[in-house]
């Protein structure tokens, strides 16, 4: 049997839900960004999981074994979503929201390495094996609270590309831009913005170059690229604000930069969502 939660909502608060039972006192949103890219952190007591329904696709991630979960959204999600709260032998309930549709601009990029924007065949086999080390280490699954924690930022410089914008690199229309760009001279340092274990610790990818994926838990991870150095290795644990690597501008880009990308499991999000505006300078 599946309950309803209605709800009075906006982009800004998920507020007023109509709930049953005692359902009403054990559920509270602790932090959220109602918008595409964006994500609710919250608590539901006695929740084991929690699906996101985006149209035709489903996304289903656990609770912790206190309710704690964190759902995430795409950046093309659609306006309405809804949220399906599963419990061990009790009815669901469903919650709609309303997410802010936003509006990407284009980034014209002249000038990146043309092996990269049209890859040779010789190198499709390692493009596909990378990127297969990439999915498995983004769906492990770690029971570590790291991600309830708030994040830092993961270097200081001044902010050179934002999430969802479209990319056309040397006149040639690529896959959107799922990170957030932070310039700064090669050698500036790169630092955990959570806790966590390192999944994957790569010196030169393809694409990506130097690469760090650090699980924080429950499918939420960080990807840090284009690293000139790396200073941790697969299965470390690593805490809050230790350094892991360098900024540099290997694989696919034209300057030192770093480029740090959230992830829900597959599901690409805002990291400008989850850290305090100007923390960068």
């Amino acid at each position: 049997m599946l309950k309803t939660l209605s709800s009075a909502l906006s982009v800004i608060t998920l507020c007023g839900y109509v709930l049953f039972g005692q359902a009403a006192a054990n559920y509270q949103v602790e932090a959220q960004a109602l918008a595409q890219g964006g994500f609710i952190k919250g608590q539901f007591a006695d929740c084991t999981q929690v699906t996101v329904i985006d149209g035709e696709d489903k996304y289903s991630g656990q609770c912790t074994p206190d309710g704690n979960f964190l759902v995430g959204f795409g950046r093309d999600a659609k306006a309405v979503q809804k949220l399906v709260f599963s419990f061990n032998n009790k009815a669901d309930y469903m919650a709609v929201v309303e997410l802010e549709q936003r509006q990407y601009k284009t980034d014209r990029v002249n000038g990146v390495p043309q092996k990269t924007v049209s890859p040779p065949k010789d190198v499709l086999d390692r493009i596909k094996g990378e990127n297969e080390q990439i999915w498995l280490a983004r769906n492990k699954h770690t029971e570590s609270f790291d991600f309830l924690t708030s994040f830092i930022w993961p270097a200081k410089g001044r902010i050179s590309g934002v999430y969802g914008s479209q990319r056309v690199f040397n006149g040639v229309p690529k896959r959107p831009h799922f990170g957030l760009d932070v310039a700064a001279p090669k050698g500036t340092p790169v630092v955990a913005p959570a806790a966590g274990i390192i999944r994957l610790a790569h010196n030169d990818m393809f694409y990506s170059g130097g690469t760090i994926i650090l699980d924080h838990g429950y499918g939420i991870t960080s990807t840090f690229i284009h690293l000139s150095k790396l200073d941790v290795v697969d299965g470390q644990k690593v805490k809050q604000g230790e350094k892991i690597g360098e900024i540099g501008k290997s694989g696919r880009a034209t300057g030192n930069h770093l480029d740090w990308r959230i992830n829900w499991k597959n599901v690409r999000l805002d990291p400008a969502f989850w850290v305090e505006a100007g923390g960068n300078e």
